[in-house]
């Protein structure tokens, strides 16, 4: 199955053993950050290429 393009709050929570409230400020600050670069977010959701970019460095993460 191919992978999602944007990562929900209880995929972060899970991933890295977080509340879903701190999950979805999380998810607040990227979209913040890239709302602020002109580009256009969805409440709720990140780009997992982003989310992955900044929380890993780019890493490869399972």
């Amino acid at each position: 199955m191919q992978e999602k393009s944007y990562i929900t709050a209880k995929e972060i929570a899970e991933m890295l053993g977080v509340s879903i409230g701190k999950a979805y400020q999380i998810i607040r600050d990227l979209n913040a950050e890239l709302a602020a670069n002109g580009l256009l977010t969805i409440s709720g959701k990140v780009s997992r290429a982003y989310f992955k970019e900044k929380w890993y460095q780019g890493e490869a993460v399972s």
